[in-house]
């Protein structure tokens, strides 16, 4: 999952937002930071949102 797939799975947030949320400490690490950007394993991002994004509907998966 990039970065642009996390903003949509966010609600549609900012570039600027979803930076500074996978900035986060609590957040996963990349699984890899390519050329284009980094990316991360869509099931630790699901893990991560239904900890910390409660108000984000579990059937947009």
């Amino acid at each position: 999952m990039g970065a642009h797939e996390i903003r949509v799975r966010l609600g549609g947030v900012s570039r600027q937002r979803a930076y500074q949320i996978t900035s986060r400490a609590d957040f996963p690490a990349p699984l890899a930071d390519l050329a284009q950007g980094k990316v991360w394993l869509a099931e630790d991002v699901e893990a991560w949102m239904k900890v910390h994004r409660k108000d984000i509907d579990d059937s947009e998966a």
